[in-house]
């Protein structure tokens, strides 16, 4: 199926998706992307927007799509660095995976302020980027890492829990769902998320 469209609230994010197909690889495009303004207050309020994390040579085997910046994010310019991303490293490694062989991106590349759930308005501004990031990469498998990026691939009324632990075709991708790292925190060691999270990245290791 195709990937849900959000909707076109207003020309900003119309703009954003036509200077970003434009861009004609990954350099261009972060380039244009650290300069988006496209919403007022993502853009007087962040450091750093971040582009996203991708192997420094060849294509990733896989694409880990979170939701949007944290305060170690924002700081530092470089996505799941905080205490989400030491999780989801660890769980990597334990699954068998190299993070540096995956691109690491969010849906919303600038933080809202106090780690606020990202905006409609603001997830359809930004989409523009990560489509041509995912065109860029040219992935055959993806990994949407909480509810908001899964919703952004598989529609809005999206339930994690019905649609994890296998993979559903989006644009001849195999996109996977499952918890984000933070629910894993939230949870405990011992909680559901985590368990299901390093369940989902070893079936997933176990197709690549």
């Amino acid at each position: 199926m195709a990937a849900p469209r959000p909707p076109r609230l207003d020309a900003a994010a119309d703009e954003v998706a036509r200077t970003a197909a434009l861009a004609p690889d990954w350099a261009a495009l972060a380039t244009v992307a650290r300069s988006c303004v496209a919403c007022p207050e993502l853009a007087s309020t962040r450091r750093h927007v971040v582009v996203g994390d991708v192997p420094a040579t060849g294509r990733p085997r896989l694409v880990i799509v979170g939701e949007a910046p944290g305060a170690t994010e924002d700081e530092t310019g470089r996505p799941f660095v905080g205490k989400s991303g030491a999780l989801l490293d660890q769980l990597l490694t334990e699954a068998g995976l190299d993070r540096a062989e995956c691109a690491v991106l969010n849906i919303v590349k600038c933080r809202p302020p106090a780690n606020r759930t990202p905006k409609t308005p603001e997830v359809a501004r930004c989409s523009g980027w990560l489509r041509r990031q995912l065109e860029l990469l040219d992935a055959g498998t993806v990994l949407a890492l909480g509810l908001s990026s899964a919703k952004w691939f598989l529609g809005p009324r999206t339930v994690l829990g019905q649609v994890r632990g296998r993979p559903h075709e989006v644009d001849g991708r195999a996109v996977w769902v499952t918890y984000h790292p933070s629910a894993a925190i939230r949870f405990g060691p011992n909680g559901a998320p985590r368990a299901a999270l390093a369940a989902d990245l070893a079936t997933i290791a176990g197709t690549l």
